[in-house]
C-alpha cells in the first residue's frame, strides 16, 4: 500500500477541520440550488424538443465540488480554509454545463438564461471571443439562484459553463493531459492550435448550418 504524501495528509486534516455539520449545510444549499435550475433547464429543453423545430442543447450535465478540489481552489487564492470563505469567494461549488451543437447556440441559450425572472447574473466571462491563452472556449457565467429553507430565503451562486460540441471536445482532452502529467511547452504550443482548428471548424459547420435553411 502506497504510503501518502504530506501534501495529501495536510489536506485530509483541512477537511477534518472543516465543521462538518455546517459543511453539510452549504452543500444542501448549494444542491438545492442546482435543482432549482435544472428543473428550469428541464423544462427549457423539453420545450426545444416538443414544440420547437430545433434543439440547440446536445446534454446538460450537474456537478458539486469535492472538499478537495474546493481547498485546493482556496489555497490558490490564498483564503483561510473555513467554510464562510468557502461560500463567499468559490463561486464554482455548484456547476453546470450545457453542451451545444453551434456556436450560435451557446449565445441564444445566454440570452433565454438571462430572461430567468427569479435568477439574478453576478458575471460573465466570454471566453469564446476572448478565448484564453491555454486556447479555451466556452461561455461562463455565474448565477444567483433563490431557495427556500426551513427559516430562510437565501441566493446560492452557480456557474453555468455553455459551449459547443467542437470545444467541449477539445476542454476534456486538455484536462486530462493536464491534470495526468505536466505539459511541456510543444503540447501547450500544439493545444493551442488545436484550439484555433476547433474555433475554425465550429464557424464551418455554423456557416454549413446556415446555408442549409437557405
Amino acid at each position: 500500500m502506497k504510503r501518502k504524501t504530506k501534501k495529501q495528509l495536510i489536506k485530509e486534516e483541512e477537511i477534518n477541520n472543516i465543521n462538518k455539520i455546517e459543511y453539510e449545510k452549504v452543500v444542501l444549499m448549494y444542491e438545492s440550488a442546482l435543482k432549482t435550475l435544472q428543473t428550469k433547464l428541464e423544462i427549457l429543453n423539453k420545450e426545444f424538443q416538443n414544440i420547437c423545430d430545433y434543439n440547440p442543447i446536445d446534454h446538460i450535465s450537474y456537478r458539486i465540488k469535492s472538499p478537495k478540489s474546493i481547498i485546493s481552489k482556496m489555497h490558490k487564492k490564498n483564503l483561510e480554509i473555513n467554510n464562510i470563505n468557502m461560500v463567499n469567494y468559490i463561486n464554482d461549488i455548484a456547476g453546470v454545463r450545457i453542451v451545444c451543437f453551434f456556436k450560435n447556440d451557446i449565445f441564444q441559450l445566454v440570452n433565454i438564461i438571462k430572461k430567468f425572472s427569479d435568477v439574478e447574473i453576478i458575471k460573465e466571462k466570454d471566453y469564446i471571443k476572448n478565448p484564453k491563452p491555454s486556447g479555451y472556449q466556452s461561455y461562463h457565467m455565474i448565477l444567483n439562484v433563490p431557495i427556500t429553507l426551513i427559516d430562510t430565503n437565501v441566493y446560492v451562486k452557480v456557474e453555468i459553463q455553455i459551449r459547443s460540441l467542437a470545444m467541449d471536445f477539445w476542454a476534456s482532452i486538455e484536462h486530462k493531459l493536464k491534470y495526468k502529467k505536466n505539459i511541456n511547452s510543444k503540447t501547450s504550443k500544439e493545444l493551442i492550435e488545436c484550439a484555433q482548428v476547433i474555433s475554425n471548424l465550429d464557424d464551418r459547420m455554423q456557416l454549413m448550418k446556415e446555408n442549409s435553411l437557405n
